[in-house]
C-alpha cells in the first residue's frame, strides 16, 4: 500500500478518530482539519497525523491544505443544529460540501470520500437532516463530473466504543428508575459497527472500482430502538420496563428536549426516525466485507461499563 496524503474534514468526531487510527497505522499522512487544535491534541499521538487550525468555510485556508493531499474525506456532520429552521443543517452538509468541492477542482485533488446517511433524499428526505445530506450528495454527483473520483457511504446507525448512541442510552438508563420512555420505539436500525465503517472507507480508499459508487452501510441485525435499547440495559444488568410513546406524546417529548441543554432530542430527529433506517442493497457485500453484529459487538464494551 503506497502512502497517500490524506485531509480529512470531521476528523476529530466519533468516526473520524476511528478512522484517523486506522490510516495512520497504515502509514498515510493525515490532516486534520479543527477549528480548535488544543482541544483534540489526543490525535497527535497518533503517528502521521497532524492538526491544522483554521476555519473550513474559508476558501483560502481550505485550498492551500487540500493542494498538499491526494484525498479529501468528509466525515462532517451534525444531527441537530443550534435553531430549529434547517441553516445549520445546509451549513454543515451542504455549503460545506460544496465548497470542499470546489477546493478539490480549484488544487486538481481528484479523490473524494464522503460520509452521507442512510435514507439521504433531498426531495423527499422528512427532516432537514435527511433533505440536507441528500442535498449534498446531488452536489457531488452534479459537480464532480469526470474531474473527482468520488465514493459515498450511506451508514444506518453507528455504534461501538465511545459512541453517542448505545452510551447515551446506557447514561439514560442508569438515570431511569424501573419504567423507561422511549419515543418511536417502533423505529428501524441496522445498526453498523464503527470497525465496519472504518473497514469500508479503507477499502473503497484502496480499490479504484469504487468511485461513483454510493454504498448503504448496515449491520447484520435489523432491530427496534425498543429492541436496542433492551439489549443495551440487558448488558447493563438493568431491569427497566420499556415503554414505548405514542407519536402524540413522542412529538411533545421532542419538543420540550429542543429547549433543553445539549438538545437531546428534537423534532428533526423524531422525523428522521419515521423511516426505517435499513440497507435495499448492503455494500459491505460490494465491498467484500462482511460486517458484524450488534449482539457480539456491544457487549464486549458495556460489560466494561456494568
Amino acid at each position: 500500500m503506497k502512502t497517500t496524503d490524506i485531509c480529512m474534514l470531521g476528523g476529530a468526531g466519533f468516526v473520524g478518530g476511528h478512522l484517523a487510527s486506522r490510516l495512520a497505522s497504515a502509514g498515510h499522512n493525515v490532516t486534520i482539519l479543527t477549528r480548535n487544535r488544543e482541544r483534540h491534541r489526543r490525535l497527535l499521538v497518533l503517528p502521521t497525523v497532524r492538526l491544522r487550525q483554521g476555519d473550513v468555510y474559508d476558501r483560502r485556508f481550505l485550498e492551500a491544505t487540500i493542494a498538499q493531499s491526494d484525498v479529501v474525506i468528509n466525515l462532517v456532520g451534525i444531527l441537530n443544529e443550534k435553531g430549529r429552521n434547517g441553516r445549520g443543517f445546509e451549513n454543515a452538509h451542504v455549503a460545506l460540501a460544496d465548497a470542499v468541492i470546489n477546493a478539490c477542482i480549484a488544487t486538481g485533488t481528484r479523490r473524494l470520500l464522503h460520509m452521507s446517511a442512510l435514507r439521504a433524499d433531498a426531495d423527499r428526505g422528512p427532516s432537514h437532516y435527511l433533505r440536507t445530506k441528500g442535498q449534498a450528495e446531488r452536489l457531488i454527483m452534479d459537480k464532480c463530473g469526470d474531474n473527482i473520483a468520488w465514493t459515498m457511504f450511506q451508514p444506518s446507525v453507528i455504534y461501538g466504543p465511545d459512541d453517542s448512541f448505545t452510551l447515551r442510552f446506557a447514561q439514560l438508563l442508569r438515570l431511569t428508575p424501573l419504567i423507561f420512555p422511549l419515543a418511536r420505539p417502533d423505529a428501524r436500525f441496522a445498526p453498523v459497527f464503527i470497525g465496519d465503517v472504518v473497514d469500508a472507507f479503507v477499502t473503497a480508499l484502496n480499490d479504484p472500482q469504487s468511485a461513483g459508487q454510493r454504498y448503504q452501510l448496515c449491520g447484520p441485525d435489523a432491530l427496534s430502538l425498543r429492541g436496542m435499547v433492551r439489549f443495551i440495559a440487558t448488558c447493563l444488568g438493568l431491569r427497566r420496563l420499556i415503554v414505548g410513546l405514542p407519536d402524540s406524546v413522542s412529538k411533545l417529548q421532542a419538543r420540550i428536549c429542543e429547549f433543553l441543554p445539549g438538545k437531546p432530542f428534537s423534532m428533526d430527529n423524531y422525523l428522521s426516525l419515521t423511516v426505517p433506517s435499513v440497507c435495499d442493497d448492503n455494500g459491505f457485500a460490494h465491498l467484500g466485507l462482511t460486517p458484524r453484529s450488534f449482539r457480539n459487538i456491544v457487549p464486549t464494551y458495556l460489560n466494561s461499563e456494568r
